[in-house]
């Protein structure tokens, strides 16, 4: 396995361009399956995520190309041949579970693996299931695979999800744009890259209302057509990077950037004192005077602060003036980042969903272990701003989610390289 060498110490200056979402485009790629015409994503992230899409999709009978060095994706679910998806495939990655909505709605039956991926709580996919069931699904887990089936065809239906889920919003849209009726779901998600489904759908033939709010109104047709469509700005890789000169000092220009699409974290960003400023071609961030400020941040779905940024943020808040206070209301089991950042000086304190976090002036560099996705990006970030030479481990996890990261950093004066082949802590520390 691969590691990240980084010495820190040096402030970044220049311009990151930000791709597309990865959560966004792992949602969208399942909607090939709704139609027998072409489906073509434009601004698609060339990660290992998409990779494994990619591979269940053609596992099932999907055709898809890449194109523009894998920044265009044409797919084609003309000749769709298998209704299974294989563990050996779903187990790599969670967001595989959205393919079981579009098989189940278009042609009647499905089986499914239980999904994978990161280790960051149990997750289910209860309500996922609960939605299908309710447009009429038969469902019957066996084995650890989910099938399901609605020889009759989906049938509209209310869907009130008792908590907040982007996957089950999700699954639900996507299996309810061909069923029978109206269906209308109440508590839905409200992130941009439910936002951003909807609109593919809807560019597709979908008849679908509400997006951005938590009731949302779908009209089923009989079919759907092909369509081209831009996935929408990565705001996780957006905030990362927006952390980075917020940690380092400088001042980095996130190209494509949003403020809408990170509002509440900009806002806290503000109160620890970075500057955060639109521009013609995104944002500009720049750390005002001294350290950061002491904030405290608590996680919560779209518009709040969110969950995939709070590892980064705790990065940040290491060096920080005063106490910052993280608490994690999305997913249990997230502060695995914390002992390794421990390992580089930082003084943190977890008990249960909430994290304290007295800033030190500076840390140290030291060999550490990624546990995570967002995880192995934090401790690069507190490396960049580390004194001295950190080597983070197992850094498999940080290609599902960010493309080019050494290069991106590298183009701002960030000593980062990649060390091919597994780096033991003890060798490490030589």
């Amino acid at each position: 396995m691969d590691s990240i060498l980084i010495t820190g110490g040096t402030p970044l200056n220049g311009a990151i361009p930000i791709a597309g979402a990865k959560n966004a485009c792992l949602t969208l790629m399942p909607a090939t399956l709704l139609s027998d015409e072409p489906l073509t994503l434009t601004n698609a992230p060339r990660l290992s995520d998409i990779h494994t899409m990619t591979a269940l999709l053609k596992s099932l009978g999907a055709e898809v190309t890449q194109l523009q060095g894998g920044q265009v994706l044409a797919l084609s679910s003309h000749d769709i041949t298998n209704l299974t998806a294989d563990y050996e495939i779903v187990r790599k990655m969670r967001a595989s579970i959205l393919v079981l909505g579009p098989l189940v709605a278009r042609y009647g039956q499905a089986v499914v693996s239980l999904p994978g991926g990161c280790a960051i709580g149990a997750r289910p996919v209860d309500l996922h299931l609960k939605a299908l069931e309710a447009l009429g699904a038969t469902l019957d887990l066996r084995d650890g695979y989910v099938h399901a089936e609605a020889r009759n065809g989906l049938k509209g239906a209310r869907i009130d999800f008792p908590l907040v889920s982007v996957g089950a919003t999700e699954n639900a849209v996507l299996a309810a744009t061909l069923a029978r009726g109206t269906t209308v779901i109440t508590n839905a998600a409200r992130e941009p890259e439910i936002v951003d489904l909807v609109h593919c759908l809807r560019r597709m033939g979908a008849r679908i209302e509400g997006e951005g709010s938590s009731t949302l109104t779908i009209e089923g047709v009989d079919r759907l057509s092909g369509a081209t469509h831009p996935v929408v700005t990565d705001r996780i890789e957006l905030g990362t990077y927006m952390l980075a000169p917020a940690i380092t000092g400088g001042t980095v220009e996130l190209l494509g950037g949003r403020l809408d699409l990170v509002a509440s974290f900009a806002e806290r960003l503000d109160a620890a004192g970075i500057e955060v400023q639109e521009t013609q071609r995104g944002l500009t961030v720049t750390r005002r005077n001294g350290r950061a400020r002491a904030v405290d941040v608590t996680t919560e779905p779209f518009p709040g602060f969110p969950t995939d940024l709070q590892a980064q943020m705790m990065a940040l808040l290491c060096t920080a003036e005063g106490t910052s206070v993280l608490e994690e209301r999305i997913f249990e089991n997230r502060f695995m980042h914390a002992p390794e950042l421990s390992r580089m000086g930082a003084r943190i304190s977890v008990h249960g969903g909430t994290a304290t976090v007295t800033g030190v002036e500076r840390l140290r560099g030291a060999p550490v272990m990624a546990t995570d996705l967002r995880a192995s990006v934090s401790l690069i970030l507190a490396a960049l701003g580390a004194e001295g030479e950190t080597v983070v481990s197992r850094v498999y996890h940080l290609d599902r989610g960010y493309e080019r990261v050494e290069e991106k950093l590298r183009a701002c004066g960030a000593r980062i390289e990649r060390i091919r082949g597994e780096l033991r802590r003890d060798e490490a520390a030589e």
